[in-house]
Parts: C-alpha cells; structure tokens; sequence
C-alpha cells in the first residue's frame, strides 16, 4: 500500500478528485457543484514532492468551479506498477 504520492506514481495509481460540496448552504438549498477531474501524478510530485502524504491531498486542494475546500479523492491502483515514470529522452 502506498503511502505517498511518488510511491503512488511508482505503484502506477491514478488520482481522481471531485467537489464534495453538497446541496445545503446552512439552511438554503444551493446547486450541487458537479466538478470531477483525473489529476496528473506526475505534475503532484513535481509540485509537492515525493515524499508529500497521500492522507494530506485532499486539505491541499480547492474545487476551481466554485472554491470549495471540501474535495474528495479517490485513489484507483493499476494491476501492473510502472516501470519508469519518465525516460531520460523525453528531457
């Protein structure tokens, strides 16, 4: 099991998230927001690290659709891990 982001990227995870902001606002009813994204790996490491916690990924993100804080993140492990991330060519 993974525990950061660069052992995530090495394992071949992908990293989905989604606006967990719901259909209240204190007492009103508001529109649900709909926003849901595939989150590139590679760019998390790059601008967080390798050793950034997967358990703090979801405090350090904000919905862009409507400014949320409340994010979820759902973790999909691939059957078969990477075995290069990046090759040296492509630098």
């Amino acid at each position: 099991m993974a525990e950061t982001i660069g052992e995530a990227m090495d394992a071949g995870w992908e990293i989905s998230a989604r606006c967990a902001w719901g259909r209240r606002e204190g007492l009103k009813s508001v529109r649900q927001c709909l926003w849901k994204h595939k989150l590139d790996i590679v760019t998390l490491v790059a601008t967080r690290g390798r050793d950034f916690p997967l358990a703090m990924l979801s405090q350090r993100m904000r919905c862009p659709v409507c400014g949320s804080r409340r994010v979820a993140i759902a973790y999909l492990p691939k059957g078969e891990p990477r075995l290069m991330t990046m090759s040296r060519s492509s630098i």
